[in-house]
């Protein structure tokens, strides 16, 4: 397989530049030393380098960050909603403001190329507007009573302090999904980011503290913390905090769960995926590559949403393989922020050697291996890689497991049922797609016995959702639900409550006492 890809990379210096042009456009205040000081390393997957160490966390600070969040919410929450809208409708004027600027960040950090970038601080702006709106439609219902003279309704009310939780991939559209949403539902957010991408958070504390001084809203009301594990844990473990939102791996969801459920509080868990796009004799098949090429291959195969299974009928599979083999090969591969490449590079070196190892345990089954390869562009701390496509005989262990990298499982099929069984058959279930022109087999993908993950596609690839629909998936995925519909839930408690205006007091039930 031959993919062109750029061998010039930009140097650190070039990319410490960007960053200090950006932060300084932000308004970001931030204290960058140089990478061999003490801290937090800030680096670059472009160039493989360390670009600055920015100021780490302790224990001490997150405690005291999570005090302040807690005092805010006694006022926060009782602040009109409509009111507490406003600061996140600023937050959204000034992420449009400073879009490039924020991307820009976004590619130096996390590889990914311009337009991915662009799109991903878009998000952030989206779930402003819609949280906007939200703080105007936070809903609870009157119920029948069966007793004359009361009325039976819900209420909504904040649940307080939320823990944010985010990982490398998305580095501010997470943070955005989850802040947005609870600061309009009236909780405070404490946010620890990826250690990865702690130039991102800067920038993203920077712009929702200049919200909070332009409309007067406390500070406080969103916190940032940076460091390691032992942060994370501090807000995993804090009674203080209401709401754990945590995105990652299922290794880190299976940590997260069962501590915030012993404390009996509530955890939101966005966790594996290993999506499948089932291919039926009547696909579009221009339609279907197109989308597969980007599911698959989009930020180098480093989204929990990336396409990692193909299950194709046996009537087309030879075809369709072809297709996106060729497409693969037409991919640019290199520096995300040069105009045209369309595959940027892996996070760090531990990302190519799983994939790496993935790869041989795919041929150790029997599969036929096309691509996958590193590239040479000159610096050893950057890995840069072709998407790989991989027909494999069966269903085997490797495919069951999700590796963060561009590696494409191709399966066959023969009827609709065996292909469904294909699609559910691993224990992560986030997003699916199948691509159909016939109404029936669409209709039964979607149908209580067919895709048994959060998101169920037609003819559409398995990532890039909208805002406006809930965001999450079943099984090992966690369960957890963002971003659109009623997601907002996730981040107020529900109380019942029964009015009796009759002057009589009827006990439900037809009960008699006394």
């Amino acid at each position: 397989m031959t993919v062109m890809h750029t061998n010039t990379l930009p140097t650190a210096t070039d990319l410490r530049d960007r960053v200090r042009v950006a932060l300084q456009a932000i308004g970001a205040d931030a204290r960058l030393e140089a990478p061999n000081q003490p801290g937090l390393p800030a680096g670059s997957p472009i160039s493989g380098n360390v670009l600055f160490t920015v100021p780490e966390h302790t224990a001490a600070d997150t405690e005291e960050a999570i005090a302040a969040a807690a005092a805010a919410f006694l006022d926060w929450r009782t602040t009109p909603a409509p009111v507490r809208g406003a600061l996140v409708a600023r937050l959204g004027e000034l992420l449009t403001e400073h879009k490039s600027d924020l991307a820009t960040l976004v590619t130096v950090e996390a590889g990914k190329i311009t337009s991915e970038a662009l799109g991903e601080v878009q998000e952030m702006i989206d779930i402003c507007q819609f949280a906007v709106g939200l703080s105007r439609q936070l809903y609870g219902k009157t119920i029948a009573s069966e007793r004359p003279g009361h009325r039976l309704m819900e209420t909504w009310h904040p649940v307080g302090v939320v823990g944010v939780i985010t990982a490398f991939n998305f580095p501010v559209a997470v943070w955005a999904w989850n802040t947005a949403i609870a600061l309009v539902c009236g909780d405070t957010v404490v946010w620890k980011p990826s250690e990865l991408t702690p130039l991102t958070a800067i920038a993203c504390q920077a712009l929702i503290e200049r919200a909070c001084a332009d409309v007067g809203a406390p500070p406080e009301v969103s916190r940032l913390v940076q460091g390691g594990r032992e942060i994370g844990e501090k807000l995993v473990d804090d009674p203080r905090v209401a709401l754990v939102s945590a995105t990652g791996s299922v290794r880190m969801g299976r940590e997260v769960g069962p501590r915030v459920a012993a404390r009996f509080g509530k955890a939101l868990l966005e966790l594996g995926g290993n999506n499948a796009a089932i291919v039926t004799p009547s696909a579009d098949l221009d339609l279907a590559v197109r989308a597969i090429v980007f599911s698959a291959a989009g930020t180098a195969g480093q989204r929990c949403t990336t396409l990692r299974r193909v299950i194709a009928h046996t009537s087309i599979a030879e075809e369709l393989c072809r297709r996106v083999a060729a497409a693969y090969a037409s991919l640019p591969i290199g520096d995300p922020s040069t105009e045209g490449n369309l595959v940027g590079p892996l996070i760090h070196a531990r990302a190519y050697r799983d994939m790496v190892g993935a790869l041989e345990a795919a041929r150790a089954d029997g599969g036929e291996v096309i691509g996958g390869h590193r590239h040479d562009v000159g610096d050893e701390g950057a890995y840069y890689v072709s998407p790989a496509l991989v027909r494999m005989p069966a269903q085997t262990e490797v495919v069951h497991h999700e590796t963060f990298a561009p590696i494409l499982y191709v399966l066959t099929y023969e009827d609709l049922d065996s292909a469904i069984e294909l699609n559910n058959a691993v224990p992560q279930g986030l997003s699916s797609a199948i691509f159909t022109t016939d109404i029936r087999e669409a209709e039964r993908f979607m149908a209580a016995d067919g895709s048994d993950c959060g998101i169920a596609n037609v003819n559409i690839g398995t990532s890039g959702a909208e805002i406006g629909g809930a965001f999450g998936g079943e099984k090992q995925t966690g369960g957890g639900r963002e971003s659109g519909s009623d997601s907002w839930k996730a981040y107020m408690r529900r109380a019942t409550n029964t009015v009796n205006y009759s002057g009589e007091l009827p006990l439900a039930q037809g009960v008699r006492f006394g």
